[in-house]
């Protein structure tokens, strides 16, 4: 019991001890002028209690997906509009759905789907919620993954350590690439490729790789107790730290501050994701009373 309660806490998954400390999603503006990022003020666009988390955009940055847990205790992936404002249940299926992901082509989205019999392995939607297909299905308990391109996919492995697997769908090669590494996964900005965080003496650095077996940069350590990230087009990685949202500059040491959310009564501040044409921000934080 205890091995698998630390496995839904990685994964997030919304138990009853989660239930108390509830997570919503915002969505903000983002603007630069004269080389500098602006956010606008940020709208809670879920706004009820219990969990919502993981928000991810659609590849026209119109809608975000994300995961929500309702009254029924069952996690499926919903889809809220930008323009309309409005809320659409995508998936409604006796198992529960994470960390949807729109796949390169647009015409299905990965999810992490957790089984009935507890197995945590990918798999894939069309857009409307219908058609399920299991995605690699010698691979489990796959936490978190990142498309690289159509046919290949980075994924969190949960373990002792977490492993960093590359999978290749055309030969069904499994490569483990890196052990202890972080949840967050994301696609560079500007090449081909992927990166990760991986513990290194007690902290965790923000790695990159361009191909599988390639040569790893180090980017920057992110500041303690931050595991999430989000590229910007320019390079640049955004976090957030507490109620701040901070950035870090390629060539910059460090990460500086962005703006502060204390006052809107925003705080711990994780999962962030940039739309695709840079121009909205969806992250997760917990909202005070």
């Amino acid at each position: 019991m205890l091995i698998r309660r630390s496995i839904i806490a990685l994964l997030g998954i919304a138990t009853s001890l989660r239930a108390q400390a509830p997570t919503d999603i915002y969505l903000a503006r983002l603007t630069v002028q004269n080389g500098r990022l602006s956010v606008g003020t940020p709208a809670n666009f879920t706004n009820r209690p219990g969990y919502d988390n993981q928000p991810s955009f659609t590849p026209d940055g119109r809608a975000v997906l994300y995961t929500s847990t309702r009254e029924d205790a069952q996690s499926d992936i919903y889809r809220y509009d930008i323009a309309a404002k409005t809320i659409t249940r995508v998936t409604n299926t006796p198992e529960s759905e994470y960390s949807a992901t729109v796949m390169p082509g647009g015409k299905r989205f990965s999810v992490i789907r957790v089984e009935r019999d507890s197995a945590q392995r990918l798999w894939s939607f069309a857009l409307d919620g219908s058609d399920p297909q299991l995605v690699i299905e010698s691979l489990k308990p796959v936490g978190y993954h990142v498309w690289v391109d159509s046919n290949t996919v980075a994924m969190f492995v949960l373990g002792s350590p977490n492993a960093l697997v590359f999978g290749d769908l055309r030969t069904k090669k499994m490569d483990t690439l890196a052990r202890g590494i972080g949840r967050s996964l994301a696609q560079l900005p500007t090449t081909r490729g992927f990166s990760f965080t991986q513990i290194v003496d007690s902290a965790a650095l923000v790695r990159a790789l361009t191909r599988p077996g390639g040569k790893r940069t180090d980017v920057v350590t992110l500041p303690r107790r931050v595991q999430d990230l989000a590229w910007l087009s320019n390079g640049s990685l955004l976090i957030g730290s507490g109620s701040k949202l901070m950035i870090w500059k390629p060539g910059a040491s460090g990460f500086s501050d962005v703006v502060d959310f204390a006052a809107a009564g925003i705080t711990d501040i994780t999962r962030l994701a940039v739309s695709p044409d840079g121009q909205w921000l969806a992250f997760v934080a917990v909202p005070r009373p």
